[in-house]
C-alpha cells in the first residue's frame, strides 16, 4: 500500500516532505502489539462459531481493506490529502489487524521445524500481492487512472476472503498458559480485596490478555530477553528507511516512468525477492536461522550502499535492475531468517500478542525514522541519505553476532514447538 501510495503522491506534485510523513501511517503496524490481545483472547460473536478465532479476524480485518481502499479511490489527493491519510489509516489499521490474526494463524498451524518453510511461503505471498498492488496499480494508474488502480485493489481483497473461507482453523490449546496467569490474579484480587467476583475475573482476564505475554516472554529468556528485542528493534531499520524514498527517488530524481519503475522494481524485484526468500529457508535449514541472520543483515546493509552508486550515474534500467536485485535477493534471505526466528521465541498461549510484540519492534524504529526521510534529502540528497541508511545496519550487525555467541544458552530457553505442547496439554487433559 505505501510504496504505491508513495508513487500516487509523488505523481500528483505532492511536497517530497509530507511523502516522507505520509510513511507515518506504516507506524500501524508497529503498534499492533496494543491490540494484539484483543485478537489472542476476544470471540468475534457468530464468525467466531463459523469459522474460528483467528480466520473471524482475518474476515473483519479484510472487510476494512476493501473499504479503506475504495474510499482511497475517491479522494483527490492534491486538494483533500487529509481525507486520503485518514482513509490511508483504516487501510492500515485494517492490514495491520489481519497481519496479527495471519501470523499467528501461520505459526499455529505448521510445526517450528517447518516455520523457515512457512516464512518462505509467507514472503512469496506477500510479494505477490506487493507485485499486483505495486506493478499493477502503477500499471492501471499509467494506462487509467489511480481511481481504477485503487478500486480494482478493493476488488482483489475478495481473493484473500474466499481463502479465509476455504483454509482450516488451527487446532491448538491458545489458553492454557493463559488461563492459568487469570485464574492466579482472580484468585488473588478476591482474596486481598473486597471485589466482587465478575470485576476479579475481568482484572484476571486483562492480567491474561495484556500482561501474560510479556511476562512469559521474559521469565523464559531472563536476561538475555532484553538483547533479543533491541536485535529485533534494529534489525530492519536500515531496510525500511532506505524504502520509504525509493519511488520517489525513482520517479522524481532518476527519471524512470511509472512503467519502468513497475517492471525492474515490481515484476523484476519480485523474482528476485522470491529467489532470495528460497535460498533463505534452504540457507536456515542447514546453517540455523542465527548464522543466516547475520548473513541477511551483512548483505541488506551492504546492498543499501549501492544506491549511493545509483544516484551518481545517468538514468540506466540496466544499472537499475542489478541494484535492485541485490537489494531484493538479500532481504529475501534477510526476512525469511527474521521471520523463522520470531516464530521460533512464541509461546502458543501467546502467538498473536508475542508475535505482534516482535514485529511492531522489528518495524517501529525504521518507520518513525522513515517518516524524516523526506526531509534529509531536501536538506542533503538522495546520495547522502542512502549512505546513512546502510550504515545504520551496523547495530544489527553487531547484536547477530552477539545471538550466535550465546546460542546454545539461547536454545534451552526457547519454547517446546506446537505439536509438542498439544500433546503436553492433551495427556495433562487425559490425566
Amino acid at each position: 500500500m505505501f510504496s504505491t501510495l508513495n508513487a500516487r503522491l509523488a505523481d500528483v506534485g505532492v511536497e517530497t516532505a509530507t511523502i516522507g510523513f505520509f510513511s507515518w501511517l506504516g507506524i500501524t503496524y508497529s503498534i499492533k502489539v496494543f491490540w494484539a490481545p484483543v485478537v489472542d483472547r476476544l470471540k468475534i460473536p457468530l464468525l467466531d462459531r463459523l469459522l474460528g478465532k483467528r480466520r473471524s479476524w482475518m474476515l473483519l480485518a479484510q472487510a476494512g481493506i476493501a473499504t479503506g481502499l475504495y474510499l482511497m479511490a475517491n479522494v483527490d489527493a492534491v486538494s483533500a490529502t487529509e481525507m486520503l491519510a485518514l482513509c490511508g489509516l483504516l487501510v492500515a489499521f485494517s492490514s495491520a489487524t489481519q497481519d496479527v490474526a495471519i501470523d499467528a494463524y501461520r505459526i499455529e498451524i505448521a510445526d517450528e521445524r517447518l516455520q523457515a518453510a512457512m516464512a518462505a511461503t509467507y514472503i512469496f505471498g506477500y510479494r505477490l500481492a506487493l507485485l499486483v498492488a505495486g506493478a499493477g496499480a502503477l500499471y492501471l494508474a499509467e494506462f487509467w487512472s489511480w481511481q481504477v488502480a485503487y478500486e480494482i485493489m478493493a476488488l482483489l481483497v475478495g481473493i484473500g476472503v474466499v481463502t479465509v473461507l476455504c483454509v482450516r482453523e488451527p487446532a491448538v490449546n491458545h489458553f492454557a498458559a493463559a488461563n492459568d496467569i487469570a485464574d492466579r490474579v482472580e484468585k488473588e484480587a478476591l482474596k486481598r480485596s473486597h471485589l466482587n467476583p465478575r470485576l476479579a475475573r475481568l482484572i484476571g482476564w486483562f492480567s491474561a490478555a495484556v500482561a501474560g505475554p510479556f511476562m512469559d516472554f521474559f521469565r523464559r529468556y531472563q536476561h538475555y530477553a532484553l538483547m533479543i528485542l533491541i536485535t529485533v528493534a534494529v534489525y530492519r531499520i536500515s531496510d525500511i528507511a532506505m524504502g520509504v524514498m525509493a519511488n520517489p527517488f525513482y520517479l522524481d530524481f532518476m527519471g524512470f516512468s511509472k512503467t519502468e519503475v513497475a517492471n525492474v522494481t515490481k515484476v523484476f524485484g519480485f523474482f528476485m525477492t522470491i529467489a532470495g526468500s528460497m535460498l533463505g529457508g534452504v540457507l536456515v535449514v542447514k546453517y540455523g536461522v542465527r548464522r543466516i541472520l547475520l548473513l541477511g543483515a551483512a548483505l541488506t546493509a551492504a546492498t543499501n550502499l549501492l544506491f549511493v552508486l545509483l544516484a551518481q550515474y545517468p538514468p540506466s534500467t540496466v544499472t537499475l535492475a542489478v541494484v535492485v536485485s541485490a537489494d531484493n535477493l538479500s532481504g529475501g534471505v534477510a526476512n525469511v531468517a527474521l521471520i523463522a526466528w520470531l516464530s521460533s521465541m512464541t509461546s502458543a498461549s501467546f502467538t498473536a500478542t508475542q508475535y505482534a510484540l516482535f514485529s511492531s519492534l522489528m518495524t517501529l524504529p525504521g518507520k518513525f525514522i522513515g517518516g524524516f526521510s523526506g526531509m534529509v534529502v531536501a536538506g542533503f540528497g538522495y546520495a547522502e541519505f542512502f549512505l546513512v541508511a546502510g550504515l545504520m545496519g551496523v547495530p544489527a550487525i553487531l547484536l547477530c553476532i552477539y545471538l550466535i555467541r550465546h546460542g546454545r544458552q539461547l536454545d534451552a530457553l526457547a519454547p517446546l514447538n506446537h505439536s509438542e505442547r498439544n500433546g503436553e496439554e492433551t495427556a495433562a487433559g487425559t490425566a
